[in-house]
């Protein structure tokens, strides 16, 4: 995989056979991605922390359960939160939100959350991050750790219990559509 496959607002797909279980089947969103390093959330693992204990000002306002997501092994008592902008609006144009790609954005949570939540459509709270120093995202892909594919804004947003490594490999075509069957542990197939 090439290094410079990697932008902001692209997805990190873990191998079928990554073993590390902060990342073994998860779909990565990359917020940053810069000579200093890379900066993602885990898009596929709800928690049993609720909203309001982590964020308890957005809490009414997020999208799915209530519930927070662990958004990596890095920082996990810190929250941090997605939003997909409505059609028309603009990281700029919506105080207390930071342009990710797209319509997603992410929120600032000292922010007021009446002025922002009529001008998204979707928001989600993220524990934690997961972070690579300069040059550890690209070895990590020299090893084929990770496969590395756009992002749809349904993608941040997918609903808990949706099989997302699995959907994002399958829309890829052939022959990485082809990993979404893949058990993991080859001696379990």
């Amino acid at each position: 995989m090439r290094a410079d496959a990697i932008a902001q607002g692209c997805l990190l797909v873990a191998d079928p056979t990554m073993s590390d279980p902060n990342f073994r089947r998860t779909v990565v969103f990359v917020l940053h991605h810069g000579d200093e390093g890379t900066l993602g959330v885990v898009l596929n693992r709800p928690s049993e922390v609720p909203v309001d204990e982590v964020a308890p000002d957005w809490a009414a306002f997020v999208s799915d359960t209530g519930e927070a997501f662990i958004g990596g092994p890095v920082e996990q008592d810190t929250p941090l939160c997605l939003a997909a902008l409505r059609n028309g609006e603009t990281s700029s144009s919506v105080p207390g939100t930071i342009a990710v790609s797209g319509p997603v954005a992410l929120v600032v949570l000292d922010s007021d959350p009446d002025e922002l939540v009529s001008k998204v459509r979707g928001m989600r709270v993220f524990l934690g991050y997961a972070g690579w120093d300069a040059g550890q995202l690209e070895g990590e892909l020299e090893r084929e750790d990770w496969i590395v594919v756009p992002a749809l804004p349904s993608d941040v947003f997918a609903e808990p219990g949706t099989d997302l490594w699995a959907r994002v490999l399958r829309r890829q075509g052939v022959p990485t559509a082809l990993l979404a069957t893949h058990p993991g542990d080859l001696q379990l197939n």
